[in-house]
């Protein structure tokens, strides 16, 4: 499926549950109509929003379950449509790491409804009180957890984050429009569908699920253009696609997701400890942002073979720097690395390995390389871990664990939009309460201001 606008034509909707339809092949779309039809799906996702708004948390948790079984119900055509995009993909020469993305699979499936219901047990964060105060004249105040009304989403290749997004921004009381690019073009027509009827089945608006993937490039970028009908915009892939919504876009955009993760081991760590941290965090699903990226190594630790040894069994290409690889047994492979390696976002089954001397040094190049999502620490010196937690700034700053534990899901958020990296509003896992702001409550009995 090309880029060419494929359905939905300006001014044909209508209130079913139905995706809407379009233009038929061959038939041409100006930009200005797209930018009108695109207008048209962002005003009907505010009145959507108002709904939701208002929704109880009671009803709230039936759409996410109703979404749930009509997942399980309707698997098959889900998988059925995520197989013409897979040999599409492959056809068109895609890397193993997108189609990774780009798979759904029984299992995956059971894990997004997992997920759903996950979601459905958490606490409503809508009403939730953050402060609240009686000032001397009298006046009552709370900051209250409200709604952020209409969240976009531009992603790439990744079918599960079209019913994640949707599920966090449905508990939250949002509506939420979805740009999933061309490579997923079948698998989230089919789920879009689903979710919009699971919606409709239990009473809650169609709308708050809508996509402009009929339009392809050109409806994205009146996606983000749309500023006064899209409250956040929130880009979700590559380096390329989240510099390109951040450097375009009017409305107000969240920046995720970009993860040159490293992982430290300072001499103290342990053998067994640094073996099985680091082959989960490389090999587990290395497709995915909190992945670790580099590997920092004290010249003075011991368990530098067994983990180069490790990895490499387990397929890893190593990019070493010069003290990494005489340090290692020749039978024990690695490439030169280059600072392009240190700079990479490989998320695939490379890893890129250097030797420092100190803690400060660590820190010194998580500081030059790093894009602020995840750096962890292997040591058994609480005095180091204490300082590489107050040193590194990152998104998140892991001691003795998996670096894949960055995840809305492992962090009992439910599930993510993505993982911030940057400061402000939201920072890290983007769950439940990311997708709310506050408004300020003031409650009197007459007073006024001196």
């Amino acid at each position: 499926m090309t880029e060419a606008l494929i359905s939905q034509a300006p001014g044909n909707f209508n209130d079913s549950n139905a995706v809407p339809s379009g233009p038929e092949k061959g038939s041409t779309t100006t930009p200005a109509e797209v930018e009108a039809a695109v207008h048209a799906i962002a005003d009907r996702s505010r009145q959507a929003a108002r709904q939701m708004s208002g929704a109880n948390r009671a009803l709230k948790d039936s759409g996410l379950r109703a979404i749930g079984a009509a997942l399980l119900d309707r698997k098959e055509q889900i998988l059925a449509a995520n197989a013409k995009d897979v040999a599409a993909g492959k056809a068109n020469g895609t890397s193993a790491a997108l189609l990774d993305r780009l798979t759904l699979s029984d299992a995956r499936i059971t894990g997004l409804v997992d997920a759903l219901e996950n979601l459905a047990n958490l606490p409503d964060p809508v009403g939730n009180v953050v402060r609240g105060q009686t000032l001397p004249n009298g006046l009552r105040l709370r900051q209250v957890n409200v709604p952020l009304g209409v969240v976009a989403a531009i992603y790439e290749a990744r079918p599960n984050v079209t019913v994640d997004i949707a599920g966090l921004a449905l508990k939250s009381g949002n509506a939420v429009i979805l740009r999933g690019g061309t490579a997923a073009a079948f698998t989230n027509e089919a789920l879009v569908q689903i979710l919009r009827e699971a919606l409709d089945s239990v009473g809650l608006p169609a709308d708050a699920v809508q996509t402009v993937d009929q339009y392809g490039r050109e409806g994205a970028n009146a996606l983000m253009r749309a500023r006064g009908r899209v409250d956040v915009l929130i880009p979700r892939g590559g380096r390329d696609l989240i510099q390109s919504v951040v450097l375009n876009a009017a409305v107000p955009v969240i920046e995720t997701g970009e993860g040159n993760v490293h992982i430290f081991i300072d001499e103290s760590a342990s053998e067994e400890m640094a073996v099985e941290i680091l082959l989960n965090s490389k090999t587990q699903r290395p497709s995915v942002c909190n992945t670790v990226e580099t590997l920092l190594v004290h010249s003075r630790s011991t368990v530098l073979p067994a983990v180069a040894a490790a990895l490499r069994g387990a397929g890893v290409t190593l990019h070493a720097d010069e003290r990494i690889r005489a340090a290692l047994p020749s039978s024990i492979e690695t490439e030169p690395a280059t600072d392009e390696d240190w700079g990479t976002e490989y998320m695939d089954l490379d890893l890129a390995v250097a030797m420092v001397d100190s803690l400060d040094d660590a820190v010194k190049h998580i500081r030059t390389w790093s894009t602020g999502h995840t750096e962890a620490i292997l040591t058994n010196n609480l005095a180091n871990a204490e300082r590489f937690i107050a040193e590194v700034d990152s998104a998140a700053v892991i001691v003795n664990a998996s670096t894949r534990f960055t995840d809305g899901g492992e962090l009992g958020l439910g599930a993510e939009v993505g993982i911030s990296t940057q400061k402000l509003h939201a920072r890290g896992p983007m769950g439940l309460t990311e997708l709310t702001t506050t408004k300020w409550i003031v409650q009197g009995e007459g007073q006024v201001r001196g």
